[in-house]
């Protein structure tokens, strides 16, 4: 029990705090009684993110790494996993740390009670579908110089909200899912709205993301922005960021970010109806929310020269951001008053199909 405890403690602390500082930080704020779940889908699904980025080795490769680890977490295999060839690969020391201590990581799952292990099982498989579905997709295509190389694209808004799903909504039901177990369970709330709300805040930090590293995606040959919304537009992935395309794709790359926006607002909506007193649980979402909107604003003021030298709030920024959500925290007109977003967006989703 003592050497688990000391395991934990590396993984879910030491080693989630190498990965991810911005996610150690929400980690550290929430309350116990949910912070190992979470703490431990996040490290899972780092490792499988890990594996689908490593572009040196072949598609297929990470795609049978993935389902190796995927049979492993839903127990339906016991064969040990090797990474290391994986692991020699990685130019970040936390994320070879992550793919060497897999078999610790997969330890800790016997450890969580029946219903916290299902939701953290359903959770990495969507996730890790929106992984390898990614790999299917662009086949390959973040290698080499892509100079030359004709950009893969998404075809329609519809997989571009799958793909934000996959890899973040699903995120957002399953923390309402565990906190709701864990934290309040006799709360009266809307459930149905409470989880739709808690799967657009994911959904919008993804798209938020995917907006910001466009100018990255689009040299890795990707491009998330789908073909029905950039042909109306008379834009190509290959020139997408070509200063003599600006007139036409900022109005384009502001609809999206009124989307993303929207996702937001309705992701600052479930943190209002939290209650009251889950005061970490409100200031463990309103961060990543309240540097999404700044990271918005700052993305919605950039010109294409801008864009391309990627968009990112500073630390400065952020503590800000920490600092007066934390002063706010006790006072409800305050803490409501740290974003008032437009009503109108909220609710009707934004302005993309």
């Amino acid at each position: 029990m003592l050497a688990m405890s000391g395991v934990k403690k590396v993984l879910l602390g030491e080693l989630l705090k190498a990965t991810s500082r911005s996610f150690y930080l929400t980690l550290r704020v929430l309350p116990a009684a949910v912070r190992p779940q979470i703490g431990l889908a996040y490290l899972l699904a780092r490792t499988t993110d890990t594996i689908a980025d490593t572009e040196i080795l072949p598609v297929a490769e990470r795609l049978d790494a993935l389902q190796k680890l995927r049979e492993r977490i839903l127990g339906q295999s016991s064969a040990a996993l090797n990474f290391g060839a994986l692991a020699k690969e990685q130019g970040s020391p936390a994320e070879k740390t992550l793919l060497e201590k897999v078999e610790e990581a997969l330890a800790l799952l016997p450890t969580l009670s029946p219903a916290d292990l299902k939701l953290v099982r359903e959770v990495l498989v969507t996730i890790t579908s929106g992984q390898e579905l990614d790999l299917r997709r662009f086949g390959g295509s973040a290698t080499g110089n892509h100079s030359n190389q004709k950009i893969i694209s998404l075809e329609t808004a519809a997989e571009l909200d799958d793909y934000t799903y996959r890899v973040a909504g699903c995120v957002g039901e399953f923390w309402t899912k565990i906190c709701r177990a864990h934290l309040f369970p006799n709360a009266r709330l809307d459930e149905k709205q409470f989880i739709a709300d808690g799967i657009r805040f994911g959904k919008g930090l993804q798209l938020v993301n995917i907006l910001r590293d466009l100018p990255a995606d689009l040299k890795n040959g990707r491009c998330y922005l789908p073909l029905e919304k950039l042909e109306p537009a008379r834009l190509l992935p290959e020139t997408l960021l070509s200063p003599v395309n600006e007139k036409n794709f900022l109005p384009l790359f502001r609809e999206h970010l009124d989307k993303a926006e929207a996702h937001l607002a309705a992701g600052w909506r479930y943190t209002n109806t939290l209650p009251f007193g889950q005061f970490r649980v409100r200031l463990a979402c309103a961060w990543p929310i309240l540097i999404g909107v700044r990271t918005i604003d700052k993305l919605r003021g950039a010109g294409v020269v801008e864009l391309s030298q990627r968009v990112k709030v500073s630390r400065g920024e952020v503590r800000g951001i920490l600092f007066r959500s934390l002063l706010a925290s006790p006072w409800p007109a305050a803490w409501r008053g740290l974003w008032v977003p437009d009503v109108k967006a909220v609710d009707s989703g934004g302005k993309l199909a």
